[in-house]
């Protein structure tokens, strides 16, 4: 069993192939956190110390006993008012204004499978692989009674968490803070590891010293952001990629969200992740109930790069779903770096003429192709065809493309409204705006209020009429603003907007994918700016910058790789000069680096010489012979292209047959020195043969030394090594 109950220790326990995860249930009701690490037998209590701790507090259960201190303790879920001044993972709000909970078990309960949450996505698993925990606990004044839920996926070495409140009292209160998760350790020196960026550059990687005080990321821009992203990972100091101790917590959440790291007076550490709790407030009247999004977790005692892997592998198997979850993606071309806002249906069939021609798979037509939509300030909203700009009606063109041989797919972008639209003419009240103020505008649009259900109604239906008017196999689904003047007109209840809002968009996209079982959709915002795991649930792919520079997505697709498998990673080849850096890259280094995603293109085909489509041509036959093994194989950082003059990755098959290497040099100086390349993962004892030179290599000496890489001349070279077992 994975979950085990000790009724004499009161411990329960929760085990994975390499990993053991233990609390117990202390003499007064409290359930404390006792270790989460390697893999053990026994009761870990032995941890816990107690002694007088000036100015940390006391439960009037102990009486004088001066040694017991929520303040000290390492807890499973602490909560603020029972005396415990580090964060809290909750914070009550109750009907006379006291912000108090005492939370004690009241009993658990333990099942196989996994649990599901309503609304929200989740990790899922068969009732052979998985394990539920649940822990009860109450607080007997108010009614306040929270059921801590664990899965726990053995194989996976993965462990989840979430969190259900109820009111069982007979006043209402609010949850005006909710941490999904929190982990207390009682000793240890650790790195926190983040992931921050911006627009076109997301998800740098970033490691510091966890000193005193508190390291905070959050958003509160309504969605998981460009500027942080919802993981955290806390390392032993000296962890590498290949050894060391190391946990991660992800938020599967697509919606605003805190995390805390916080080392304290006692050199204890605690690390939480949950719901952004400014704007939150959230009201539960007596019998009602609310269900926190889920973090998932894991433990690696083998550095970061198995730790990575288990998160791979868990959401590519065990959140992504769909036809397409296991399915080599088509290689498409989006029309709009090709065209932006300038095409027509004549324009758009071209382009997929070229793409048939050169192996491309898919035509995407991209913004521009409904209502008045010309630039990026009129049309959102309505999501109507432009069948006079397209020359066409929106099923003749699809049938053109598709009788090429090249699917079709489409741009939307569901959530937004501009107010030069029939849609925000009809109902300005279905866009988030504060009674009495002027919006804060971005990209010239506002957002609608899919808080509220009519809202989602109407624009689901103008989706689903788009989608029956031809064989569209893809929608890429875009968010290109923060939310701001959060105000919703459907309800006085301003507090749960926001998270409304979020379970507006998944009760959208959960319906889309039931009515549309075969529709690939891409998420998007902006680029990476809602690239989460709560989006992977409902879109197998997420586009993953709109960076399309080869040198700057080494690094944004460095920092994606520690939480997010490569299957979800939407990696194009663009034009140079390109359009957001203006550097100039070889179409083989910008191919190298987009086969490290779901690949494809984001040109004007036409515009290519011979030479280039013949590239062109190389690349896709590369990538349907490699397309397996990118996606399915085991994902290996070989270098930090923060630091190293060369970004190097490698894709391994689990059964260690073979590799493919990929190389790109960063930089280039006079009389320049060799990069030796140290591969991971390959089978020791046996021997490797490069497919194109046919040299063998021994896999010991590939690994301990490295493969050299070529001094050439010229920025940016790009080197892709396919290896096979001999």
């Amino acid at each position: 069993m994975a979950i085990i109950f000790d009724k004499e220790r009161k411990t329960l326990t929760l085990h994975t192939k390499n990993s053991t995860y233990q609390m117990q249930v202390d003499p007064y009701g409290f359930l404390l956190h006792l270790y989460y690490g390697t893999r053990t037998e026994g009761c870990m209590d032995y941890l816990l110390t107690y002694a007088d701790r000036g100015f940390s507090g006391n439960p009037y259960d102990a009486k004088e006993d001066r040694t017991y201190s929520m303040d000290v303790l390492p807890q499973e879920f602490p909560v603020s008012g029972n005396g415990d001044f580090r964060s809290p993972a909750l914070i009550i709000k109750n009907a006379d204004g006291s912000c108090s909970c005492d939370l004690r078990y009241k009993t658990h309960h333990i099942q196989s499978g996994k649990y599901k949450l309503p609304g929200l996505p989740a990790v899922y698993a068969g009732k052979e692989e998985s394990e539920t925990l649940e822990v009860v606990l109450e607080d007997a004044v108010t009614g306040v009674e929270v059921c801590l839920l664990y899965g726990v996926l053995p194989e996976y070495d993965i462990i989840t968490r979430s969190v259900k409140i109820r009111n069982d009292g007979s006043q209402e209160f609010s949850i005006e803070k909710v941490q999904s998760a929190s982990l207390d350790f009682v000793a240890g020196r650790y790195d926190l590891i983040t992931f921050y960026g911006r627009h076109a550059m997301e998800r740098n990687f970033d490691r510091r010293f966890l000193g005193h005080g508190a390291q905070v990321i959050r958003s509160r821009r309504g969605t998981s952001s460009h500027q942080y992203n919802p993981v955290m990972i806390l390392a032993e100091e000296g962890t590498t990629e290949d050894a060391g101790k190391c946990y991660t917590m992800s938020f599967v959440y697509s919606g605003g969200f805190l995390g805390e790291a916080e080392r304290d007076q006692y050199e204890q550490t605690r690390i939480q992740l949950g719901l952004q709790e400014e704007q939150f407030s959230y009201p539960l009247a007596p019998g009602e109930a609310f269900w926190a999004p889920e973090v998932v977790m894991s433990f690696s005692g083998e550095g970061l790069g198995r730790l990575s892997q288990n998160l791979h592998e868990c959401y590519r198997t065990h959140l992504c779903r769909g036809k397409y979850r296991d399915q080599v993606r088509p290689i498409l071309v989006n029309s709009w770096e090709a065209s932006y806002f300038d095409f027509t249906g004549e324009s758009i069939y071209n382009l997929a003429k070229e793409a048939a021609d050169l192996g491309i798979e898919m035509l995407v037509m991209d913004d521009g192709w409904f209502g008045k939509r010309d630039d990026d300030n009129s049309g959102l909203g309505d999501w109507y065809v432009n069948e006079k700009k397209l020359g066409m009606s929106l099923g003749e063109l699809i049938e053109k493309i598709n009788a090429l041989g090249v699917k079709f797919g489409i741009w939307i972008e569901p959530e937004m409204v501009n107010e030069d639209s029939d849609l925000y003419r009809a109902h300005p009240d279905w866009a988030f705006t504060i009674p009495g103020r002027k919006p804060v505008r971005g990209r010239n649009q506002l957002v609608l209020d899919f808080s509220r259900k009519e809202v989602v109604d109407a624009i689901f239906e103008q989706i689903c009429a788009l989608l029956d008017q031809g064989n569209i196999e893809y929608v890429k689904w875009d968010m290109n603003r923060s939310i701001t003047d959060v105000f919703s007109h459907g309800t006085t209840n301003q507090g749960k907007v926001l998270h409304d809002y979020v379970l507006g968009l998944y009760d959208f996209l959960e319906r889309l994918i039931s009515r549309y079982p075969d529709l690939l959709i891409e998420g998007c915002s902006g680029g990476g700016g809602r690239f989460d795991a709560g989006m992977l649930y409902y879109t197998p792919q997420i586009w993953c910058s709109d960076n399309t520079d080869a040198a700057d997505r080494v690094k944004i697709q460095y920092g994606t790789s520690f939480s997010y498998p490569v299957s979800a990673v939407g990696s194009h080849v663009s034009a140079v000069p390109n359009h957001q850096t203006g550097r100039n890259t070889s179409m083989k280094t910008r191919g190298v680096v987009a086969m490290a995603g779901t690949f494809g293109y984001e040109l004007d085909l036409g515009k290519l010489s011979e030479e280039e489509k013949e590239e062109i041509r190389s690349q896709v036959k590369e990538y349907h012979r490699y397309g397996e093994l990118i996606q399915k194989g085991l994902y290996y950082r070989l270098s930090n292209p923060f630091k190293d003059e060369i970004g190097a990755w490698a894709f391994v098959s689990k059964d260690q047959t073979e590799a493919l290497l990929n190389v790109v040099m960063l930089e280039i100086h006079g009389n320049m020195t060799n990069n030796y390349v140290k591969l991971k993962g390959l089978k020791s004892g046996c021997m490797y043969q490069d497919e194109e030179t046919k040299k063998v290599y021994p896999a010991d000496a590939l690994m301990d030394m490295g493969l050299p890489m070529p001094v050439e001349f010229g920025e940016y070279q790009a080197y892709q090594v396919y290896l096979k077992i001999k």
